[in-house]
């Protein structure tokens, strides 16, 4: 669970400058709450999404330049978008933190402090609870909370590690963009008597060990950066990006929401597959090289990764399919060659990173996870591309410029 416990360190020191903006402070919040929640990736996943969605909406509604997600409001003229976001913010993360509700109304009431108008105040506020109780009546039941019936595989009296395996009905929750958690359901893993499978393993066996010789300084550093997981490091990616002079509110409103969309229904599409192939993991396979009929995998019983396995099947790569997902939309946004660089810092890592291209983004994360001996070559790969086919559904289908 070390890779949680990166994600819950992580939410702060990655999302950018409190009181930047609406959009700004209310992702702070969101990822705050979700840390000191302790909630998983995919459930905190789900609320960024809820609460990005939620504020482009409530922003859209005032200035009217995309088609509207689900919920279709009209603002009242003189209604603060900005207002009316906080608003929204505030409500869908009550809902989600009801525990939290003093601090989030006070934080609502910094929000409104500089809305003196009371008619544009009342306006702004009925605007966003509309649109926050759209949105949660959207998500009331797309199967959050189904329980973990997870069963294990032993023989009856035979001991074997406790701990359950997380999101094991994950692929079952209702996607945001996607039709059904299986949409973009991939092909199996290559057979274990293969020359791929034999090529991903002895790659993975040599550079992804906690005692490798053949990994660089610099890959090590990398694997580690990318042991946090959760929206944390994608949102902070995505606000980098939309920092550059120029942009309105509502463009960054509208990318939020795409970004938060597309990593939700990321998470639901891989462990969808997960579950299906139950494909084991690196430190699995590695021990048990003698039992996979492949003459090319010798095994190693003292191998070990340099990173702590996620609870999950290995196939395909939740990582990658995040990273996909991303790039797609942030490679229509802002175009796949050269960027204004962007830069990122992980607790997890020695340095801040930097990228001018979006794809060397993406190609870093798939690389990242061999070098931390967390997945396989193939897995990133497949990963990686169900990822774009998300990202680039989501931009063709979703929040599109009025004409």
């Amino acid at each position: 669970m070390a890779g949680v416990r990166a994600a819950l360190t992580a939410a702060l020191l990655v999302a950018g400058p409190a009181g930047a903006d609406v959009l700004g402070d209310w992702t702070n919040t969101t990822l705050k709450l979700g840390a000191d929640a302790r909630q998983l990736p995919p459930v905190q996943s789900r609320t960024m999404a809820m609460v990005h969605v939620a504020m482009f909406e409530a922003i859209n509604a005032v200035e009217t330049r995309y088609a509207p997600y689900r919920v279709k409001a009209t603002a009242t003229p003189g209604t603060s978008a900005e207002a009316a976001a906080a608003v929204a913010a505030h409500d869908v993360l009550v809902s989600v933190f009801p525990e939290q509700t003093a601090s989030l109304d006070a934080a609502q009431d910094i929000a409104l402090v500089r809305v003196t108008d009371p008619a544009v105040r009342a306006s702004s506020i009925a605007l966003g609870q509309r649109i926050a109780a759209g949105i949660l009546a959207l998500r009331a039941s797309d199967g959050w909370d189904a329980p973990n019936l997870w069963k294990p595989m032993t023989a009856p009296g035979v001991y074997i590690p406790t701990t359950l395996p997380v999101a094991t009905s994950w692929g079952k929750v209702t996607p945001w963009v996607m039709e059904k958690g299986d949409q973009f359901h991939p092909a199996p893993p290559p057979p274990l008597n293969t020359t791929e499978w034999a090529r991903d393993y002895n790659e993975v066996k040599a550079v992804g060990g906690r005692a490798s010789t053949v990994r660089t300084p610099a890959q090590t550093e990398a694997a580690n950066f990318w042991s946090v997981v959760g929206p944390a490091l994608y949102t902070g990616a995505t606000r980098a990006l939309m920092s550059q002079p120029g942009r309105s509110l509502v463009q960054n409103a509208r990318l939020l929401a795409l970004v938060s969309m597309v990593q939700a229904d990321a998470l639901i599409a891989v462990f969808e597959a997960k579950y299906s192939y139950n494909l084991w993991r690196p430190i699995t396979a590695i021990r048990d090289g003698d039992l996979d009929g492949n003459d090319a995998t010798a095994p190693d019983l003292g191998w070990q990764p340099l990173l702590d396995n996620p609870m999950h099947p290995e196939y395909p790569c939740a990582h990658c399919i995040n990273a996909g997902a991303v790039g797609a939309v942030l490679e229509k946004e802002f175009g796949a060659g050269k960027v204004r660089a962007f830069q990122l810092t992980s607790p997890a890592g020695q340095k801040p990173h930097s990228w001018e291209r979006i794809g060397d983004f993406v190609d870093e994360i798939s690389n990242a996870r061999v070098w931390g001996g967390v997945h396989y070559r193939n897995s990133t790969v497949v990963g990686t591309a169900m990822g774009r086919k998300i990202g680039e559904l989501a931009w063709e289908k979703q929040l599109k410029p009025l004409r």
